[in-house]
């Protein structure tokens, strides 16, 4: 029996089997609710009203605070004897890397085709949003992470949920945070096998075979499909192996240089057509409030728009909190302020470049999909490209490759984190998980299980469920968290020196 027979067999055996309990699973989390003639998912109204919420609640932190956040990032806050493992600029970039991914290049090619140029004026303000939720969920992911003995933390919602909702509402807050947090964990944990491991593999394994020749090519067959996995495999488990410290030094790296390739290749098509810039610009506003040939008008345009920036930022998800939990700080909202420009690179910047550069080329294919043709996102991306650089698939497929590698070097540690909540924090039970995460990525090159990635989707946003209702609950705590750095950033600009000497404990014991 040939390896392809093999493979095709048990894609349709896992299909078949879980592919009911997918669809109803999705029905239940992707529940929508007719608006103004179109569909309303509720979980992307959760997440965009928990933005509005804490935008509300924190006064705009997204855009007084700003600066702030950068120049946290590039260490002018800095205090030594901080408590973690990276520091605030490998914290961003590991989080970063699981967010920015195949998304922001395909999936807002569907989002523009769907809902028009004026889409990508609603994705903004979502992703605006979304900086809010950031701060706060990764605020609290540093106020209660878990300090190991070996100088090792862990973060994320199964430790800011039972701590934060035991210190708020003692016993009781104790026994719902405990069954939230092993729920968030099984969920984050299915996800990153699937979603951020399996799913990751198998769209760059396909990009790659695309521009080799196709399934004629050197890559097309089953072996060259399993020799790409196993290299794959082979790379995340080496960089994993290093824990986080290992996968900060990787993403520090690589997700600048994806990300500088990717909005080069889109400046060099926006700089080809300036002249066209103003009418792009305008037709992305005016469609934003008068779209044409849209269902639901005005409304199907922002629900578009806002869809797709929610499930590009995850904003709310509490995935981002377990790598920016890592981060060497006697602050959590120090890093808080750090995470809130997460959505505004993934979002405002990477989305948006690739929203202007399609609108600006404006491909056949980008007519036809608006036209109702089933064209993929990735092929709209690469045609808005290749009007004026011809070699352009080739530079995509590096993008793709690398965005894929990132996420899931990042999930990878998202997953590792929730199994050793799980199942402790054994040598067996880590070196476990690693070699169950690089067979999957060996998988992703062979099979699709695309039911299972469905599932492992709703999955993840069944976790803003359950991770907002404790941002909700916690959120004076991250307030208190805010005015204490605030502060210590105004005793730092009277002296320099403030909280850099060593035996500032009392601000140690805030991060554990």
């Amino acid at each position: 029996m040939s390896l392809d027979s093999v493979t095709q067999s048990v894609d349709e055996a896992v299909s078949g089997f879980f592919e009911p309990i997918a669809k109803w699973l999705g029905e239940v989390v992707f529940y929508t609710v007719p608006v103004g003639g179109t569909d309303l998912p509720l979980i992307v109204a959760w997440l965009v009203v928990a933005g509005l919420v804490f935008t509300g609640w924190f006064g705009l932190v997204q855009l007084r605070k700003f600066k702030l956040a950068v120049d946290v990032v590039r260490g002018k806050y800095d205090e030594k004897g901080s408590t973690g493992e990276v520091n605030h600029f490998q914290a961003l970039t590991a989080a970063v890397s699981g967010t920015v991914g195949l998304g922001n290049i395909a999936g807002v090619a569907v989002a523009v085709s769907i809902g028009g140029p004026g889409a990508t004026f609603w994705m903004i303000l979502c992703g605006l949003l979304g900086m809010a939720t950031k701060f706060v969920e990764v605020t609290l992911g540093v106020k209660y992470r878990e300090v190991h003995p070996d100088g090792t933390v862990s973060g994320g919602p199964m430790h800011y949920l039972p701590k934060g909702l035991a210190e708020r509402f003692g016993k009781n807050g104790k026994i719902l945070g405990k069954v939230l947090a092993v729920l968030a964990s099984f969920l984050i944990l299915f996800f990153g096998l699937f979603g951020g491991n399996l799913f990751q593999v198998n769209q760059s394994y396909a990009q790659l075979v695309s521009v080799t020749g196709g399934e004629d090519g050197a890559l097309g067959s089953s072996a060259g499909a399993l020799f790409f996995g196993i290299l794959i495999a082979a790379l995340v488990g080496i960089v994993l192996l290093g824990g986080i410290r290992s996968i900060a030094n990787v993403t520090s790296r690589l997700v600048p240089a994806m990300a500088g390739i990717y909005i080069v290749a889109c400046l060099i098509v926006i700089l080809v057509n300036i002249t066209a810039v103003p009418d792009a610009v305008t037709s992305i506003v005016e469609g934003a409030f008068n779209p044409e040939g849209v269902a639901g008008g005005v409304l199907g345009a922002l629900i578009i728009g806002f869809k797709r920036a929610a499930f590009s930022n995850e904003a709310g998800l509490g995935s981002a909190p377990i790598a920016h939990s890592a981060v060497r700080t006697k602050h959590p909202a120090s890093e808080g302020l750090v995470a809130l420009l997460e959505p505004f690179i993934d979002t405002v910047v990477v989305c948006t470049m690739t929203a202007l550069t399609i609108v600006i080329a404006n491909p056949a294919s980008w007519g036809e999909a608006r036209a109702g043709e089933d064209i993929g996102g990735v092929t709209i991306t690469s045609d808005a490209f290749e009007t004026v650089l011809p070699w352009f698939p080739y530079i995509l497929t590096v993008a793709v490759l690398l965005f894929a590698v990132s996420t899931v070097l990042t999930w990878g540690y998202y997953g590792l984190k929730s199994w050793t909540y799980l199942f402790g924090r054994s040598r067996a039970s880590e070196v476990t998980y690693k070699v169950v995460y690089t067979v999957f990525a060996v998988a992703g090159s062979l099979l699709t299980l695309q039911t299972l990635i469905d599932m492992a989707d709703a999955f993840l946003f069944t976790l803003a469920v359950i991770n907002i209702i404790g941002l909700y609950l916690l959120a004076p705590v991250v307030k208190r968290e805010l005015g204490t750095f605030l502060e210590f950033v105004r005793a730092r600009k009277a002296d320099p020196n403030a909280g850099n000497g060593d035996d500032d404990q009392e601000s140690v014991k805030t991060t554990v």
